[in-house]
């Protein structure tokens, strides 16, 4: 509760004609209705408050007198006056009454395609469920170790780390980027090609404001990525649908359909959702494409370091001899989501434009985490975190392949797990996955159906499975509950008489 003192009561402008203790009863009461005068909120006394806002202590009185005869407003010797926890009008009824007289505003075409956000709003503060995608496994980042960091950057640094940094991101972290990705990826780049943001999502949005006029054709992965979807149509762009098979974003099929197409959006560590990575063949036969066409690649590289099976491949960036591929990495699945850290590796010549776009949409990021993680880098943290869960990771794989090869063999088929944090499983053909998956959740199961994913041609039928965050038991507890749910659902006459086939990229 806020005492009296602390509140700073802001008047909207007196109508003309409109007596000031009127004027001053009816600004009250419109902020008891609108929730910014609480109830059990206590006025300041009648001469400071009269003094607070340049008007006389009769004035005040008036207005409080009106108020509290109307029910609005008690008053207590010795406690001096609050709001009323009952109020003569409900605040929800004088609410929808205020929003009733607004004139309705209109989202512009772009608007429209930005609401339309395939994210949950409220966030995901609950504990997951099996078996949320994307998920990295939150009890096991040592916070601790994270948050002694913190504590002593902040201490050894407290002046820089409140003043305003380069719109490119904290240069020893860039540095540590750099480095990183030359060792692990083969990226030979300069810190000055390295751009700190808050998320994959900023650099697809400032990718297409740099790169793309309306109408301009955008190849997309299909199935894709809804949010990289979402983010191109609202920049006015003919998002060309190119199908995906067992050796990914099949190349010569995106020329067909668009040839001059200006930029495409790729993840050739381990497509979206498919999981299957982008052949050696199609990365050379999509840059030459890239090269003739005078195109731009985006190269969206969400979480391939989590590799558990086979010999990793360098980035699609480690082969741009034309400087054309701009390649996207994101700490938050790697660590944990909040984080909301992640990076860009852009061309030379895009460098300085993709900056000067930054600063003027974003600034930069904060700080502090970016100081943090850089330590979190140098000092190894970073490094052995990975190789730790990439163990965990890689044993929760193969389980989730061992509990549905036992529990729903015949009804739901996985392909070989071999990255990331999730896995693509497929349903009997034509089945309903946008159904199947709402009767999983409501089953206490969380999925994602495949055709969410879905750009033009339909996309196969199937769910996209989490594993990372969930231990063996919990995988075995919720492919138990999955199975209830599929054989009710194959029973229904939605999915009656299907069969399960193996799915064929």
């Amino acid at each position: 509760m806020r005492r009296a003192a602390d509140i700073e009561f802001a008047l909207g402008p007196r109508p003309a004609g409109v007596p000031r203790h009127g004027w001053l009863y009816a600004e009250i009461r419109a902020a008891v209705h609108a929730g910014r005068l609480a109830a059990g909120a206590r006025l300041p006394p009648s001469r400071d408050f009269a003094r607070q806002l340049g008007v006389s202590r009769g004035t005040v009185l008036a207005a409080l007198a009106q108020l509290a005869a109307e029910g609005y407003l008690a008053g207590a010797v010795g406690r001096g006056t609050f709001v009323c926890a009952q109020l003569p009008v409900p605040r929800e009824r004088a609410a929808g009454a205020a929003r009733a007289a607004t004139v309705a505003g209109r989202l512009s075409q772009r608007g429209a395609l930005l609401a339309a956000s395939p994210f949950p709003l409220s966030g995901q503060a609950q504990p997951a469920r099996p078996f949320r995608p994307n998920q990295p496994d939150l009890d096991a980042f040592p916070f601790a170790l994270w948050n002694r960091i913190a504590a002593r950057r902040s201490r050894l640094s407290q002046r820089a780390m409140l003043a305003d940094g380069e719109a490119r991101g904290y240069r020893p972290l860039r540095q540590a980027i750099a480095e990183h990705l030359r060792y692990t990826m083969r990226i030979d780049c300069s810190d000055d090609q390295v751009i700190i943001v808050g998320g994959v999502q900023q650099v697809l949005d400032l990718c297409a404001r740099l790169l793309l006029d309306p109408g301009d054709d955008v190849w997309m992965e299909d199935p894709g990525y809804p949010g990289a979807l979402r983010v191109l149509r609202a920049a006015g762009a003919r998002v060309v649908g190119v199908p995906v098979d067992r050796k990914g974003v099949d190349v010569e099929a995106g020329i067909r359909l668009a040839p001059s197409a200006r930029l495409a959006y790729v993840t050739p560590g381990r497509q979206s959702p498919l999981g299957v990575p982008l052949a050696l063949g199609r990365r050379m036969a999509l840059l030459h494409w890239a090269r003739r066409a005078h195109a731009c690649v985006i190269e969206d590289d969400y979480d391939s370091e989590y590799r558990y099976t086979g010999v990793p491949l360098a980035a699609l960036k480690s082969l741009d001899t034309q400087d054309c591929v701009i390649y996207a990495g994101s700490f938050s699945k790697l660590l944990f989501p909040s984080l909301r850290l992640a990076y860009a590796v852009v061309p030379r010549w895009l460098a300085d434009p993709f900056a000067a776009a930054l600063s003027l949409t974003a600034r930069h990021v904060s700080l502090l985490p970016q100081a943090v993680l850089h330590e979190f880098i140098v000092e190894g943290h970073y490094g052995r975190h990975i190789r730790r869960m990439r163990l965990a990771y890689g044993e929760r794989a193969a389980a989730l392949e061992d509990a549905v090869t036992r529990r729903l063999g015949g009804l739901l088929a996985v392909l070989p797990i071999t990255t990331g944090l999730d896995t693509a499983a497929f349903l009997p053909e034509a089945c309903d996955d946008v159904w199947i998956a709402r009767q999983a959740v409501a089953a206490g199961v969380e999925t994602r159906p495949l055709s969410a994913h879905r750009i033009a041609a339909p996309a196969p039928s199937g769910l996209v499975l989490g594993f990372a965050a969930f231990d063996r038991a919990q995988i075995e507890a919720g492919m138990g509950t999955l199975a209830q749910v599929l054989e009710a659902a194959l029973s229904d006459k939605r999915t009656r008489g299907r069969t399960l086939e193996a799915h064929r990229l």
